[in-house]
């Protein structure tokens, strides 16, 4: 009885007064947050200075004006009741994917073989990334309405939703971003319910659509050589595998406690291609060595964590939904980037959140996680 009638009283509380949810924040996952972030702005500096004298700091300005921006989501998110944007959901998928026709017409960007940004004066918007927290919140509304009961029926309005989203960010092409999205459809849908005999269907439907894209033109030329550079590290015709031997190298160079702060050859003189974005990993491992790339990983285990046991005591299932959607894509987005650059995973140029440089991924991340604050604010209500 007694811990009915604490979670009665704080209930009662939380109705009287609406300063409640201040209360109940989160500080292990605000803390997870804010060293994380440091350390990617720490991170981000260190592979864009240059080998010297004059040390460019723009990178620097740019991802410290980023974290600003996204620590305000963050608090927006968190403060607005989430119960308030079930309502939203679609609206909010509405915007997002507008954006993504838009970003692939005359009035997007293209970088690096992709067309996946709007150019807004010195920064770029990419709204792949913004789509994946708007997935997120359609599908937390579909299976809350659906309440665990997926017939055929409601399995396609599911899988629709979430093939909408995929396909138009497939035509940049970013395949990235897309296996992103699948890691958060598939991660909501099991838990709100999947049949057994759909996970199988939808696992061999996968498998084929994988291959079928490899082989199709939608991939860019660029992105063939990472998948085949991993699939045959041997053939030292592949200029993609040269990403992999400096990543690999840089790693191998950080030992036990790194090279120190803003030294390590592989990253001081710029060997590792994109290393403030695919391989920022590289950058910590080198300068931190095996002591800071573990702490790195348990800081980031600490923050999926403390998600899936906001997701687990959730005052309802929607906000369980949202919480397991933005785990998928932290600890999804972990796992890619950290094994491609160690090289036991293909090169795909997924970020990883907080860490890597990038405006709309770190808005996004920090965005998602003051949802997740949100839902345990308010699990008294």
């Amino acid at each position: 009885m007694l811990p009915q009638s604490i979670s009665s009283r704080a209930s009662n509380m939380s109705r009287r007064d609406p300063t409640a949810p201040l209360r109940h924040v989160d500080p292990v996952l605000i803390a997870c947050t804010v060293i994380l972030s440091i350390v990617g702005v720490i991170a981000v500096y260190s592979a864009t200075r240059g080998p010297g004298p004059d040390y460019s700091k723009a990178y620097l300005y740019k991802q410290s004006t980023f974290m600003v921006i996204g620590a305000g989501a963050m608090i927006v998110f968190s403060i607005v009741d989430y119960r308030k944007l079930h309502d939203w959901a679609w609206v909010f998928y509405g915007i997002t994917t507008a954006l993504l026709v838009l970003v692939v017409s005359p009035l997007g960007s293209q970088s690096n073989g992709a067309q996946s940004w709007f150019a807004l004066g010195p920064f770029q918007l990419q709204p792949a990334e913004f789509s994946k927290l708007s997935l997120i919140g359609a599908l937390a509304f579909l299976l809350s309405e659906f309440r665990g009961d997926i017939d055929i029926r409601r399995l396609v309005a599911l899988l629709a939703t979430a093939a909408l989203p995929m396909a138009l960010i497939m035509l940049q092409p970013d395949l990235g971003e897309t296996l992103i999205l699948v890691a958060i459809t598939m991660a909501i849908m099991l838990v709100g319910g999947l049949p057994t005999k759909y996970i199988a269907v939808l696992t061999i439907v996968g498998v084929i659509g994988v291959v079928g894209a490899l082989n199709s033109p939608l991939l860019a030329e660029y992105q063939r050589n990472r998948l085949t550079a991993f699939v045959n590290p041997s053939d030292k015709s592949n200029a993609a595998l040269y990403n992999i031997e400096q990543s690999q190298q840089a790693i191998a160079n950080g030992q036990i406690t790194g090279q120190g702060l803003f030294d390590g050859p592989q990253t001081k003189l710029g060997f590792v291609p994109e290393q403030q974005t695919d391989f920022i990993f590289t950058a910590v491992a080198e300068q931190f060595g095996f002591v800071g790339s573990a702490t790195v990983l348990l800081l980031y285990g600490l923050l999926c964590y403390r998600i899936w046991r906001i997701a687990q005591v959730s005052k309802d299932s929607f906000g369980t939904y949202l919480c397991v959607g933005v785990l998928a894509m932290f600890a999804f987005s972990a796992f890619e980037n950290v094994g491609m650059a160690m090289g036991i995973m293909p090169v795909t140029g997924i970020p990883l959140l907080l860490i890597s440089a990038g405006g709309s991924s770190t808005i996004t991340a920090l965005a998602a996680l003051g949802l997740v604050l949100n839902v345990h604010m308010r699990r008294f209500q």
